[in-house]
């Protein structure tokens, strides 16, 4: 990922905004990569920096140095990881009157599972970069420079995704989702079906997220990484196959209400970018016209 974003993010550090009153900055990396990899999270954070001057910019860290980082986005357990990051950004006096959020890939549903269940300090602005809101069936790509973790992460969703020892040590295991038994994936999926209320309906999370100003969900459409790439835009697999793709208002958590994505729907809150590109592989002109806005 971190190739991927280097000439972007180079050409827009270059690009320069005018700064009124913006909100704190709040972001989450995605597999592979860690907070501050100068190629990629490390120019991400610079660039939002040199767009708006004088803004705060938080790109988190989970653990205690970047090689932690990087290796707790494939072994550390999710649950963990939000109440890590919870707690950060409520000891954080900076962040205290809100922020914007911004995650990429993986980041992005974790971000939104922040939103649910840690609502102060506020997110005002989500922007997700390629989250897979309804998880995934499929990682035929693993980004990053660790090939060891990669071939670890494939070996453990090979033994069997649902397994109770995956389950709480295999990151991409807890947003698997498998469209051939969907009753297995609400029992067992100890990240996913709970932050998309399909296990015990929680009601908080359905309003919690509704708090949001603005949900933006950015979809890459020539993605060879995540399966389905609609689930970037909050689709899935129609169950029962995993060939046909059904969008977000044919899914069970938006017919059944799950998360109030019916009435952000309706008021305007939810938003869905295209890039014709491949994962995270968006340029300079999609990240300033189409992102930076957001953040204004």
């Amino acid at each position: 990922m971190a190739q991927n974003l280097f000439l972007m993010l180079a050409l827009v550090a270059a690009c320069g905004h005018v700064s009124q009153a913006v909100l704190p900055i709040v972001i989450w990396h995605g597999m592979g990569d860690s907070c501050c990899n100068p190629l990629s999270m490390g120019s991400i954070k610079k660039s939002f920096e040199k767009a708006f001057p004088g803004v705060y910019v938080l790109s988190l860290e989970i653990g205690d140095s970047v090689a932690k980082d990087t290796e707790n986005g494939f072994l550390m357990n999710v649950n963990d990881q939000i109440t890590l990051v919870c707690s950060k950004i409520k000891a954080d006096a900076k962040l205290a009157n809100g922020f914007n959020a911004i995650g990429f890939s993986q980041g992005g549903q974790f971000l939104r599972a922040v939103a649910q269940r840690c609502p102060e300090p506020q997110i005002h602005n989500l922007v997700s970069v390629g989250g897979q809101h309804q998880g995934v069936y499929g990682l035929p790509r693993c980004p990053g420079e660790n090939s060891t973790l990669c071939e670890l992460m494939r070996k453990m969703l090979d033994y069997g995704a649902y397994e109770s020892f995956v389950q709480d040590h295999l990151v991409q295991a807890e947003y698997w989702q498998d469209p051939f038994h969907y009753d297995e994936y609400v029992q067992k999926s100890v990240f996913l079906a709970d932050i998309n209320n399909e296990k015990t309906f929680k009601p908080e999370y359905k309003t919690n997220l509704q708090k949001l100003t603005n949900f933006v969900m950015v979809r890459f459409l020539r993605d060879t990484m995540v399966q389905p790439s609609i689930s970037e835009w909050f689709g899935f697999y129609a169950q029962g196959t995993d060939k046909a793709t059904i969008p977000m208002q044919q899914t069970n958590v938006y017919k059944k209400d799950l998360l109030g994505l019916q009435a952000m729907e309706q008021a305007g809150k939810l938003h869905f970018l295209a890039s014709d590109t491949d994962h995270l592989r968006f340029n300079e002109t999609f990240f300033e016209h189409q992102i930076l806005p957001w953040f204004q």
